[in-house]
């Protein structure tokens, strides 16, 4: 775990932490290969050997391989740790910055069906619930602020390219994570469009109870933004943008 002295990102007093999962493939029976979370200055990047195979496309995205028991990132050995050592990690993480706001992109779709489901296998769902005020996936999100923006795409690494000029190295977790602390800093959604987009892991599977809003959230421009100055210093960029 990378902490500093600074603070994490807050939104009215409510700590946010970015999260995102890497995994063997888009089925509902994948596995977790990496677990990263990002709140301010402060992250947490891990690596788990997954108990099934990398499906073929998703190797070839992620460049993540297993070889022998061993975890290899673009063919150079990556260090692991058991799944419930990750999770066990990320939940101290989450501890340390007093019941934040998970928010990641796609995840409740996605990333909080797996977590849920590797949580209650190690019995560490009610940790991780006591540990975390609720979830916000912003995929809904952004298509209810950018409804008018005539986007063609809302993937993360799409929203990345129009709202903050980069392309980044998407489908790795790390980076995800950051380049999305940035977009939801230049997004700048209200607290009440948050909650309405709030859910927790015992209500992701309802439909969510989101109504158009009243009037476009202005884009904070990124020249303005703190966030996007610390990532345009420390992101990586690509030369040419992800599908």
């Amino acid at each position: 775990m990378q902490t500093s002295d600074s603070d994490g990102v807050e939104t009215s007093q409510q700590s946010l932490v970015f999260f995102d999962l890497e995994t063997t493939g888009l089925d509902k029976s994948c596995e977790i290969v990496q677990l990263a979370a990002v709140s301010g200055s402060h992250s947490l990047n891990l690596y788990v050997i997954p108990r099934c195979r990398m499906q073929r496309g998703a190797a070839k995205v992620t460049g993540f391989r297993v070889r022998r028991q061993r975890l290899y990132l673009h063919r150079q050995l990556v260090h692991t740790n058991s799944l419930r050592e990750v999770l066990v990690s990320f939940i101290a993480f989450l501890q340390m910055l007093r019941r934040p706001l998970v928010i990641g992109h796609n995840i409740r779709c996605f990333d909080c069906p797996l977590l849920a489901r590797v949580l209650d296998e190690l019995d560490l769902r009610a940790e991780f619930e006591s540990a975390v005020s609720g979830c916000v996936d912003t995929l809904p999100l952004a298509r209810e602020m950018l409804k008018d923006r005539g986007l063609q795409s809302f993937r993360q690494e799409n929203l990345v390219r129009e709202l903050l000029g980069v392309n980044y190295k998407a489908h790795d977790a790390l980076e995800d994570v950051r380049a999305l602390q940035a977009l939801f800093s230049v997004l700048q959604p209200t607290p009440e469009l948050i909650c309405r987009h709030r859910f927790t892991l015992d209500t992701m599977k309802n439909k969510p109870a989101v109504k158009a809003a009243k009037s476009e959230v202005p884009c904070k421009p990124p020249g303005q933004s703190t966030l996007w100055e610390k990532f345009r210093l420390t992101g990586k960029k690509e030369d040419e943008a992800t599908s």
